[in-house]
C-alpha cells in the first residue's frame, strides 16, 4: 500500500504536534509547518518545514517541498491559529488583520495551492480546525470568533464545490482544550486594553472562566489528535467533528436559541462581574 501524506499547520505545539506524532505513528508520512520549524516534533515520518501561513511565498514553498518528495497530497489540515482577544472597541484593526490573515486566509491560501494536486489525484481532504467558537461567543474574543465563523462557512462552501471531484472539506471543532491557549489569548488581550481602558474588570473576570475551563476540560492534545485522524480518515466524512457530546451541545444551543444564547451571555457576563473569580 502506498504510504500516505499529511500536510499540518501549527505543528509545533499542542493539538498540531500531537496530531504529527499520531499520524507518523501510524504510518503516514507528515510535513509539520510552523514558524518555529525546530519546536515540530522529530520522529520518523515528520518532516519539519518553516511556515507561516500569512507569507504566501511560504505557502508556496511548503506545497512545493511536498510534492518534490511525494508522488501525492492526501490531506491538508489547516490548524494554524491563535486567539486575539481583547474588547472590540480597543483591539487594533492591525491585529485583527493578522487574526484574519492567519485563522482563515493562511487556510485559503495554502488549500488554493493543494486543490488542484488533488482535483488531479480525484481524492483528498482539506481538514480544517476551527473551534466551537465559530458557533459561539463570550466577551472579549469577538475577532476570534469572527474568524472562526467565517471559517465553517468557507469550509461549508468549498465542500459543496469539491464534491463533484471526489473531495471533501470537513470542520474539527474543539471545545476547551487543557493547553497553553488561554493563557495565550489573556495575554492578547491585555496587550490589546488600552491605557485607561473601563474593560480591565471585564477582562479580570474573565480570566478567571477562560483558565477554570481549561483546567476542568477533559481534552488533551492528544484527545484531539484522535478526531483530526478521524476527519481525515473516515470513509464517509461528516460535515463536523467534536470531541464530546457537550461541545456538540453547546454549539446546538447556540444555533438553535440564538436568543436564548444571548441572553445567557449577558447575564452571565453580569454574574461574573459582580462575582470575579
Amino acid at each position: 500500500m502506498t504510504q500516505r501524506t499529511v500536510l499540518i499547520t501549527g505543528a509545533s505545539s499542542g493539538m498540531g504536534a500531537a496530531a504529527a506524532r499520531l499520524f507518523a505513528a501510524r504510518g503516514w508520512r507528515v510535513y509539520g509547518g510552523a514558524r518555529r520549524e525546530t519546536l515540530i516534533p522529530t520522529a520518523p515520518n515528520i518532516t519539519a518545514l518553516h511556515l507561516d501561513v500569512t507569507v504566501h511565498s511560504d505557502n508556496v514553498r511548503f506545497v512545493s517541498q511536498v510534492m518534490t518528495d511525494q508522488p501525492r497530497i492526501d490531506v491538508l489540515i489547516n490548524n494554524a491559529g491563535y486567539g486575539e482577544f481583547g474588547p472590540l472597541e480597543e483591539v487594533p484593526l492591525s491585529a485583527v488583520h493578522q487574526q484574519l490573515a492567519t485563522n482563515l486566509l493562511g487556510a485559503a491560501d495554502l488549500t488554493q495551492l493543494v486543490i488542484p494536486i488533488m482535483r488531479r489525484q480525484r481524492s483528498g481532504r482539506i481538514v480544517n480546525i476551527s473551534s466551537i467558537a465559530g458557533d459561539i461567543y463570550t466577551p472579549l474574543g469577538g475577532w476570534y470568533y469572527v474568524s472562526k465563523h467565517a471559517l465553517n462557512v468557507w469550509s461549508d462552501t468549498l465542500d459543496v464545490e469539491l464534491r463533484q471531484f471526489g473531495l471533501r472539506s470537513v470542520v474539527v471543532a474543539p471545545g476547551d482544550t487543557a493547553s497553553s491557549w488561554s493563557a495565550i489569548a489573556l495575554r492578547h488581550a491585555a496587550a490589546n486594553l488600552t491605557t485607561d481602558s473601563p474593560y480591565r474588570g471585564l477582562l479580570t473576570a474573565m480570566q478567571g472562566v477562560l483558565t477554570t475551563g481549561e483546567r476542568v476540560s477533559g481534552a488533551t492534545s492528544a484527545d484531539l489528535a484522535t478526531v483530526f485522524y478521524r476527519a481525515a480518515t473516515a470513509p464517509h466524512p461528516r460535515r463536523r467533528y467534536y470531541h464530546s457530546p457537550l461541545d456538540q451541545f453547546l454549539t446546538h444551543i447556540a444555533r438553535a436559541h440564538p436568543t436564548l444564547y444571548h441572553q445567557a451571555m449577558v447575564a452571565g457576563t453580569r454574574f461574573i462581574m459582580r462575582h470575579p473569580h
